[in-house]
């Protein structure tokens, strides 16, 4: 079904090549409202960044104010031509470069009223999510509290069992790769009808359990034997979330917290759990239910439950760069789990993807899709060039040009 396919970009692929792969659509075009401002390296470190103008350059809808200080002039066109292109209500951008930072905003944060927005705002990251996940679980391997290739029988006994599914053939490590062949819950048809129908407004405040939604994918063969291919599979970072609980007895969400939030600063990153609101700034947030609907709906509140250690995440782009670039400065894994993590040949690794650019540059990072929120966030490998981009819309075709225009200066 090509419904399918959408469900399953909706926390985005693991490889950010196919999440910046796909041709621009035509939709409906709003007016742009495009500002930007630079921060010194102490601005650019606040949590939400702290580099907001709110319209500072008097550019009015439709324009591009200035030339872009620092060089940034082609990332804020390319946003503006995205959100022209394809009827987005807006698309904000968090830069962290060297010893500085720069950010922008383009277009409205509500359809009704025209608010424009702002980079400060906090937003659905989707599956960034599982970036942060794999890298706890990376720390526990490096504490030798378990390994990569143990067994998920090991840690969740009877847990991945039936219809062919079998815990004890497949491991840790292809959790994290997307090679188990785990069948992704979000792709079973009774989720697909609660979540990319109409009938997502009647169950948008439902609370789902890890353990029902692994139910739910097990109900299905596997998609292969593990380890013989890949397909991105939600129900995989469920799996890792539950194990990160086991080994440490604390909830996944907990020890993100702990291990990474506190220690960096994150202050403005949350994961949820089942609250159903976004703690201010926000901007609304509008989904097509992923080609379930026929025009965009305010899809703003909704319970995160069924995301889980796989998609919950509230963050900001100052948040999210300051992360990967903390990641790729080797501030959360020692050496040889980041090797683990990334791959030297580059493509996809544990939670993290990577993408050559038409300039000769490589960026690491994620993307990820939720009801009414679109994220990508990419860095250089030495994490001296981070930036990450998110539309409050969910029918995002094509993020390359964000990144291109961005790294390739």
């Amino acid at each position: 079904m090509a419904r399918q396919g959408a469900l399953r970009r909706r926390f985005g692929p693991a490889a950010v090549a196919a999440a910046m792969a796909g041709a621009m659509v035509g939709a409906v075009v709003m007016g742009t409202v495009v500002t930007g401002t630079a921060t010194p390296a102490s601005a650019a470190d606040s949590p939400g960044g702290g580099n907001d103008d709110n319209g500072a350059n008097g550019n009015g809808a439709n324009g591009i104010g200035g030339s872009g200080h620092g060089g940034h002039a082609a990332t804020r066109a390319a946003m503006a031509d995205l959100v022209r292109a394809q009827g987005l209500p807006g698309t904000i951008v968090g830069v962290q470069e060297g010893h500085g930072g720069w950010s922008a905003a383009v277009g409205v944060a509500d359809t009704a009223t025209g608010q424009p927005r702002s980079p400060r705002e906090r937003f659905r990251a989707g599956s960034l999510t599982k970036t942060f996940t794999a890298t706890v679980v990376l720390q526990l391997r490096a504490e030798g509290r378990l390994g990569l290739d143990d067994p998920v029988e090991k840690w969740l006994p009877g847990v991945v069992r039936g219809n062919g599914n079998d815990g004890s053939a497949i491991t840790i490590r292809q959790l994290l790769g997307h090679t188990s062949g785990l069948f992704s819950f979000d792709e079973d048809p009774t989720m697909i009808q609660r979540l990319a129908t109409p009938d997502f407004l009647v169950h948008r405040y439902d609370t789902y359990r890890p353990e029902d939604l692994v139910r739910t994918a097990l109900a299905h063969p596997p998609l292969f034997p593990p380890g013989t291919s890949r397909s991105y599979s939600n129900t995989n970072y469920l799996l890792a979330g539950m194990i990160i609980g086991r080994v440490t007895g604390h909830p996944y969400g907990q020890e993100i917290e702990q291990r990474i939030l506190r220690p960096l600063g994150l202050s403005a990153t949350s994961l949820p759990g089942t609250a159903v609101g976004l703690p201010r700034p926000h901007a609304l947030g509008y989904s097509t239910l992923f080609g379930g609907s026929s025009t965009p709906l305010e899809t703003t509140e909704l319970n995160p439950s069924w995301g889980g250690a796989a998609g919950e995440m509230i963050s900001t782009t100052a948040d999210l760069t300051r992360f990967y670039s903390a990641l790729m400065r080797g501030r959360l894994l020692p050496r040889a789990e980041l090797d683990e993590m990334m791959p030297a040949t580059g493509g996809p690794g544990l939670g993290i993807g990577s993408v050559r650019l038409g300039c000769g540059v490589t960026v690491w990072g994620h993307e990820g899709t939720i009801h009414g929120s679109s994220t990508v966030a990419l860095t250089t490998r030495d994490g001296r060039h981070a930036a990450a981009f998110n539309t409050n819309a969910d029918w995002v075709d094509g993020q390359r040009p964000l990144a291109e225009a961005e790294f390739c200066r």
